[in-house]
């Protein structure tokens, strides 16, 4: 199993186009030690160059411009992609599907019903989609069974459900059911090598932590440091919790919840809000991630499992 990062910013990348933060002012003025990322999204490929895009985010055409791995170049019109998986219906995580409409067949599409009705519905990019290549709707069960991409046959997932938050324009705002938002376990029943993603996680629940113990690599949650970081900052009078995400920071935080899984695990943050000081490489929290072992995703990041 193959995973190519195309982006790992929370939405509005960094540095967001509106925000002169401390980040986000550092960055462009060239005085912070930091990477821009664009925002959030991965493709999970196989041996036979085949690649599942988990997210689309809007900035997806600059992503694939970036990522070789997704135009084989067999024929006048090609792509390596086998379809999209959603993990929930986030802005950050669907409106790159609208870039995708040029697709010369129906886009296969994996999302659970909640997710689909809230882009049929609250966003109908699905409804707009339909007056151009429409899409192939798999519908996920969020239960933890396994299926397979029919392209990518040596590869099982399973999607895990999650509390987390579902968009502002969902009638499940702040009162998540279950399939709002997924984590994905992925196995390579070749080489047995397992990956947990879920770039949004507002709570540790047992199974979540038991999906996450299980596998080699966790690319997971890496949002925001504090609970009311843009509370503090003047920019949202909610808590990182309260938007679907738990903070690294705190006794019961991201960090704490890493520091329970095997040695062995490789840890690793994505969906990163360009609020977070984790972004500064020469911050006092950076070099806590540092101590305990913990990455920051990053564009075009790569690793294979």
């Amino acid at each position: 199993m193959r995973i190519h990062v195309l982006g790992a910013g929370a939405g509005g990348g960094f540095p967001q186009w509106n925000c002169n933060c401390r980040n986000c002012a550092g960055l462009r003025a060239g005085t912070l030690k930091a990477r821009a990322r664009t925002q959030s999204s991965i493709a999970i490929g196989d041996d036979e160059g085949h690649w599942l895009l988990c997210n689309a985010s809007p900035d997806i055409l600059t992503q694939l411009q970036h990522f070789p791995g997704a135009q084989p170049a067999r024929a006048l019109r090609d792509t390596a992609l086998a379809g999209v998986l959603l993990i929930d219906a986030q802005i950050d995580h669907s409106t790159g599907l609208y870039m995708l409409r040029e697709h010369r067949e129906k886009l296969a599409l994996w999302c659970t019903q909640p997710v689909y009705e809230d882009l049929t519905q609250g966003n109908p990019i699905l409804r707009l989609l339909a007056h151009y290549c429409s899409v192939d709707w798999h519908c996920l069960q969020a239960d933890g069974r396994s299926f397979t991409v029919p392209q990518l046959p040596s590869l099982r997932f399973a999607a895990i459900p999650l509390i987390s938050n579902a968009p502002p324009y969902s009638p499940h705002r702040d009162r998540p059911v279950p399939g709002d938002n997924i984590g994905l376990l992925v196995e390579d029943i070749r080489s047995g090598g397992r990956l947990f993603y879920a770039p949004g996680l507002g709570v540790m629940q047992p199974a979540v932590l038991d999906a996450m113990c299980s596998a080699d690599v966790v690319l997971v949650d890496g949002t925001c440091w504090q609970d009311d970081e843009l509370i503090a900052l003047g920019i949202s009078h909610k808590t990182a919790r309260e938007m679907g995400h738990l903070p690294q920071s705190g006794e019961q935080g991201m960090l704490a919840q890493l520091a329970r899984l095997p040695a062995r695990t490789r840890r690793i943050l994505i969906h990163i809000n360009n609020t977070n000081p984790i972004l500064d490489e020469d911050s006092a929290e950076h070099a806590q991630l540092r101590a305990q072992g913990v990455e920051l995703a990053h564009d075009c990041m790569e690793f294979s499992l």
